[in-house]
């Protein structure tokens, strides 16, 4: 019971790492200093940028704004394939292949890369 608790709670730490790296890529607000400022007892209110990405579905740049769920499986679409000469050997050397990033998908590994712990 403790160890499922424990990994039910690690999961939502590496996900809210995750939300936090990706907001400029997401619907999120990145108005983080609105935060500092606001009543915490209040509603949040969504800055205009944010409600902006929301009414277009598009970021500043253009691209499509994303929520987690859609992210990742833009994500999912880097693979890695081990892969052999054909009509080769059993035995003969295998190389790694592995698909080439788009610009968006490059951007999230880039931000992703720069958490620290």
């Amino acid at each position: 019971m403790r160890a499922h608790i424990f990994l039910c709670m690690l999961a939502y730490y590496v996900e809210w790492h995750m939300r936090e790296a990706w907001r400029e890529l997401m619907f999120a607000d990145c108005d983080q200093q609105a935060k500092l400022t606001r009543d915490p007892v209040a509603p949040a209110q969504r800055s205009d940028a944010a409600m902006k990405k929301v009414a277009s579905l598009m970021l500043d740049d253009g691209t499509p704004a994303h929520s987690l769920h859609s992210l990742m499986q833009d994500l999912s679409t880097i693979t890695r394939n081990s892969c052999r000469t054909p009509n080769g050997a059993k035995d003969a050397p295998t190389f790694q292949i592995t698909t080439t990033p788009t610009a968006k998908q490059k951007r999230a590994l880039d931000l992703i890369s720069q958490i620290k712990m």
